[in-house]
């Protein structure tokens, strides 16, 4: 076993612990970025300047009528930026546009004494636009030709020659939907500047490097004359890993202005309209298998969504071309990636990635096929798992394809798949009016950030002199329980009581240059930052140790609070041992870093060894579906899931359980809708708050929700054996869907391939029941879906 994946004697790691601000959450006295605002002085507040238009020129921007309204201190416009007039990473978001490119683009922000003046002051100001053609749908794009980014392609084997060989070929095209992030929290950040100069940013985001690079770059700073803290977020998913840039910069820029802090905060309308969403996607696709049900070729074109701007379009689309292939071995594959160019908003990174879309495709055409090939869906999936020794399209070996079947017969097992399975048959023999259907679906999810530069993390770790210990690193927490992983990582590593731990923000001036809170990466690259800084610590607290007690240093071990070494009585208490040390001038603080190793990637030639490892879980889920109305309810889920050995168990399972009923909310309910009519509406979001977007509740939750964590499961080579947790287990909502669709199956004669939207909402559902009711064969060899769903998936 290797250093990094070794446990000590007596690890904190592996206990189940609640999160570490678990009471300040539901006392309600955890502070969040706009909770700062009343204990800062003299607060101004941010209000934008929207354009209700999808697409248009600004003719005029006419502010003195804002600034004649009473509390309004300034109004800041593309005039004002000192440095570089630009929000993205991509240098095509500009802060202050002169071009309107979605509907609700902020074109300029208003400081007010209050948030309402700010407002008065927003209302006030007059745009005057010139309209152009928008484009607000993926069809209209791709009708268009309107492309933006790199247009990948990942090839592997002969796919002309696999679907020519193969005794079954079967096409279709699938438009699926957008997802909105809709954490407790909106976008905030408060801005304010000291007498040298320096600029402090609150912000909460999900990267504060570049929160701060971008800050520094609007106002022509460099980044040392910038920083940026990140106490905690409430809630990110990925929303808040670039879409903060703007609006810190926003704040930063108001508040070198005027020499007052600047907060700037969205109510949910405005998050909800000037913030991206997960990329809803369009596939095109061409599929062949062999007589036994085994996948031989696979073509296939997959449409992102970008909106506007690239922002993070296509690393997304990088992902999901990396994991269309899911859990199955495909010999031959080519498979297209384009982004559209949309009048919408930016769309973004969003727990997943790009691979929850990508693995929706292939999970879809294995439901929709399996019927027609005259199989049980699980049992097409079983045939088509990976091997020993096969390799995916781009290129990286499975090297562990045991787990992906130990996850699915653990879970089969666990659900009492056979048994149900009979009562479900005989339940749906004497109810033709409700019927009922369990689906199993299983992930492979891999595990690092796509450019691999981003595997690096960074710690620094602080012993003072009265033994208790300080800790910073360069992840964020977003209620995901990183801070508490990280609380356990280093009272671990260090051989200590967790109580002589604290952990300080999130801050670009302790920790530079870190990555993203994102890719499911936060625990293993800061982790092991955390854990390389310890262990500098604990060499030379050893080398201490070993003189008091007369040994060599290697026989010296710190655990529970006490230096001991073998065959020696005497005992040093950790801060006593702390306390020597300082005397003899030893360094009681270090810098930890890590890289991730054995990673490459070739972005032009789309092949390489992208991830360090593969998550795997598997989910059965039991659904019961109205054939009157097609309302569903879930009975029953079963979830195994790999995290290797868990670092805490009960946090593990809280991401298992929380990503999972995500999922299901981005497939089942969650249908955002734009208005793409003709209309003076046109591009508007129709589902712009909580009483028109279906968000999942209670009465969602699965009747009997039942997670387990697979045992005896060591990941080699990562942070203390464990496993990323934190996007993985949101595709395992992909067995709701299968199952609502083979419900939907069972109200029509067998054999029959259903379409179904994405998301599955009740009224898809239904349209799902009509066409098995009435036998529709939707797919046929050589044949074509005909039905446009793009309306049904609010594409």
């Amino acid at each position: 076993m290797s250093h990094l994946s070794e446990r000590p004697e007596n690890p904190v790691v592996g206990l189940s612990m609640p999160h570490e601000s678990a009471t300040l959450h539901v006392t309600g006295a955890a502070l969040y970025t706009d909770d700062l605002v009343h204990r800062t002085k003299d607060v101004l507040h941010a209000h934008p300047v929207q354009v209700m238009t999808a697409h248009g020129r600004i003719t005029a921007l006419r502010t003195d009528a804002a600034l004649a309204v009473p509390g309004v201190v300034r109004v800041l416009t593309g005039a004002d930026v000192p440095g570089i007039n630009d929000a993205g990473m991509k240098h095509d978001e500009p802060l202050f546009p002169d071009e309107v490119m979605f509907h609700g683009h902020a074109v300029a922000w208003v400081l007010g004494e209050t948030l309402e003046a700010a407002r008065l002051g927003a209302e006030a100001v007059e745009v005057e636009v010139e309209e152009l053609p928008s484009l607000v749908t993926v069809r209209e794009a791709i009708e268009a030709d309107s492309f933006h980014g790199a247009r990948p392609v990942l090839l592997s084997g002969d796919v002309d020659s696999g679907l020519a060989d193969s005794a079954h070929v079967f096409s279709g095209e699938f438009f699926f939907s957008d997802q909105e992030h809709f954490y407790l929290e909106t976008h905030a950040a408060l801005a304010q500047v000291d007498e040298a100069g320096q600029v402090f940013v609150q912000s909460s985001t999900q990267h504060p490097s570049e929160t701060q690079e971008i800050v520094a770059h609007v106002l022509g700073l460099h980044s040392h004359e910038v920083t940026v803290q990140c106490l905690r977020m409430g809630g990110g998913f990925g929303g808040k890993e670039m879409q903060p840039h703007g609006f810190a910069a926003i704040a930063a820029l108001g508040a070198v202005l005027t020499g007052r802090p600047v907060r700037l905060r969205l109510d949910r309308t405005q998050d909800l309209t000037m913030s991206g969403k997960r990329h809803g996607f369009h596939a095109e696709w061409r599929i062949g298998f062999d007589d036994d049900g085994r996948i031989r070729a696979l073509d296939a074109t997959l449409t992102a969504d970008g909106g506007w701007s690239l922002d993070l379009s296509e690393p997304v689309l990088a992902r999901a071309l990396c994991h269309i292939d899911n859990t199955y071995w495909i010999p031959n594959a080519r498979v297209a990636g384009r982004i559209a160019r949309t009048n919408k908003v930016s769309n973004t990174a969003f727990r997943g990635f790009g691979g929850p879309q990508g693995m929706l495709v292939i999970e879809d055409i294995m439901g929709r096929c399996a019927p027609l090939l005259g199989l049980d869906p699980m049992e097409l999936r079983e045939r088509n798992f990976y091997q020993k020794g096969q390799s995916t399209p781009y290129g990286q070996p499975v090297v562990r394809p045991d787990r992906i079947t130990a996850v699915w017969d653990r879970v089969k097992d666990d659900a009492d798949l056979d048994g149900r399975r009979r009562e479900i048959a005989a339940f749906n023999a004497a109810h033709p009016h409700t019927k009922r259907a369990i689906a199993v679906t299983g992930l492979k999810f891999g595990i690092s950030f796509n450019l691999t530069a981003f595997n690096q993390g960074g710690a620094l770790v602080l012993i003072y002199k009265d033994g208790s210990v300080l800790i910073n690193h360069g992840g964020t927490e977003m209620g995901q329980g990183l801070h508490t992983k990280m609380l356990q990582v280093a009272a671990t590593s260090l051989g200590v009581p967790l109580e002589k731990v604290r952990l300080a923000p999130t801050r670009t001036d302790k920790v530079p240059n870190t990555s993203a809170t994102a890719a499911s990466s936060g625990t293993d690259l800061n982790g092991a930052a955390v854990k390389n800084a310890c262990e500098q610590l604990v060499e030379r607290l050893s080398q201490v140790a070993a003189t008091r007690l007369g040994v060599n240093p290697s026989d010296v071990r710190i655990v529970d609070g006490v230096a001991r070494a073998l065959g020696v009585d005497e005992e040093l208490a950790w801060d006593d041992l702390v306390r020597t040390a300082y005397f003899q001038r030893v360094q009681l603080s270090a810098a930890g870093f890590y890289r991730t190793e054995g990673l490459h990637w070739d972005a032009k030639t789309f092949k390489g060894s992208p991830f360090k490892y593969f998550a795997h879980g598997a989910a059965a889920t039991e659904v019961e579906v109205d054939g009157f109305t097609g309302a569903y309810r879930v009975r029953r889920v079963d979830i195994v899931h790999d995290v290797g050995d868990s670092l805490s168990p009960m946090i593990d399972i809280g991401q298992v359980e929380g990503g999972f009923v995500q999922g299901a909310g981005w497939l089942t309910l969650e249908d955002m809708r734009w208005d793409s009519g003709d209309g003076p509406n046109r591009g508007r979001l129709l589902t712009q708050a909580a009483s028109t977007y279906k968000l999942p509740s209670f009465s969602e939750m699965p009747e009997e929700f039942n997670v387990a964590l697979l045992e005896d499961a060591t990941e080699e080579g990562a942070v203390y054996g464990s496993k990323a947790v934190g996007e993985p287990p949101l595709m395992l909502a992909f067995s709701v869907r299968e199952a609502l669709r083979q419900a939907a199956a069972e109200f029509g004669p067998g054999g029959v391939g259903v379409e179904l939207a994405s998301p599955a909402t009740p009224e898809a559902v239904y349209w799902a029941i009509q066409a098995a009711r009435q036998g529709h064969d939707l797919l046929a060899d050589e044949g074509r879906v005909g039905d446009d769903v793009e309306a049904l998936s609010g594409a």
